[in-house]
C-alpha cells in the first residue's frame, strides 16, 4: 500500500511538468514577449533553489565534502556543455542552445532526488509523505514554468519543450522506486546528488542564462529582467520559510 501511495504522489508531481500546456494556444508574438521574463524568473528560481533549498539540505546531511560535490557539479556541467557544443554546433551556430540540454540534465537529477525524498518520507510515515509531496509540488510549479520557458528560449518548439520537460520529470519515478527498494543503501547517493545538482543549477544560471539577459540593451527592460529575477529568488525564499 505504501508503494501505491508513493507512485500516486510522484506521478501527481510529475504532471506539474505539463504546466506549459496552458501556453500552447497563445500566439508566437505573445509567447516571445513572455520568454525573457520566463528566463529571468528561471535565473532567480535556479539560484534560489540552489542556495535556499538544496545547499541548506546538503549542509545538514552531507558534511565536509559538500563544497567538493558542488564544485564537481559545476565542472561536470561545464564539460557536458562543451561536449554538447562541439557535438551539435557547427561554425559557431546552434539550432538549439546547449543550455537547454544542460537544464534538462540538471532538472532530471533534481527530479530524481525529489522522487527519492518523497519515497523516503512515505516509508517513514504516510502523513510525512503527504506533507513532503505538497512541499515538492509547491516548489515544482515555478520551476517547471521556468524550465518550459528556458526550452522555448533555447530553440525548442512548444510541443518538444512540453514533451522533453515531461520526460525529465518522469525521472522522479525512477528515484522513488530506487529509494523504496533499497532505502538503507542509497543515503550516500542522495548526499552526493543534492550538492551536485546545486552546482549544476548555479552554473546554468550564471554562465548560460544571465549572459543571455545581458544582450538586452534597453535600460527599462534590463530593470524588468532584474526585478523578475529577484521575484524568482524571493519566491524560493518564501517557499523555504513557509515549508519550515
Amino acid at each position: 500500500m505504501v508503494l501505491l501511495y508513493i507512485l500516486i504522489a510522484v506521478f501527481s508531481v510529475t504532471l506539474i511538468s505539463l504546466v506549459g500546456i496552458f501556453f500552447m494556444g497563445l500566439k508566437n508574438s505573445t509567447i516571445e514577449r513572455f520568454l525573457e521574463s520566463f528566463v529571468s524568473f528561471a535565473v532567480g528560481g535556479l539560484l534560489g533553489g540552489a542556495f535556499f533549498h538544496l545547499l541548506p539540505e546538503a549542509v545538514e546531511s552531507t558534511g565536509p565534502p559538500i563544497f567538493l560535490y558542488v564544485l564537481s557539479g559545476i565542472i561536470a556541467f561545464f564539460l557536458i556543455e562543451n561536449f554538447l557544443h562541439w557535438r551539435h554546433c557547427h561554425k559557431g551556430e546552434c539550432d538549439v542552445h546547449t543550455f537547454t540540454y544542460l537544464n534538462l540534465i540538471g532538472d532530471g537529477v533534481h527530479n530524481f532526488i525529489d522522487g527519492m525524498v518523497i519515497s523516503a518520507a512515505f516509508v517513514t510515515d504516510v502523513r510525512l509523505g503527504l506533507a513532503t509531496t505538497l512541499a515538492v509540488a509547491a516548489h515544482e510549479i515555478p520551476q517547471e514554468m521556468g524550465d518550459f520557458g528556458i526550452l522555448l528560449y533555447g530553440g525548442f518548439s512548444r510541443q518538444k519543450a512540453l514533451l522533453y520537460n515531461f520526460y525529465s520529470a518522469l525521472v522522479a519515478v525512477a528515484g522513488a522506486l530506487i529509494a523504496y527498494l533499497s532505502f538503507n543503501h542509497i543515503i550516500w547517493l542522495k548526499d552526493f546528488l543534492i550538492p551536485f545538482t546545486a552546482g549544476g543549477f548555479i552554473y546554468i544560471a550564471l554562465v548560460d542564462l544571465i549572459p543571455e539577459l545581458h544582450r538586452e540593451k534597453e535600460p527599462q527592460r534590463l530593470i524588468g529582467h532584474t526585478l523578475t529575477s529577484l521575484v524568482g529568488l524571493a519566491f524560493m525564499w518564501w517557499l523555504r520559510v513557509f515549508l519550515e
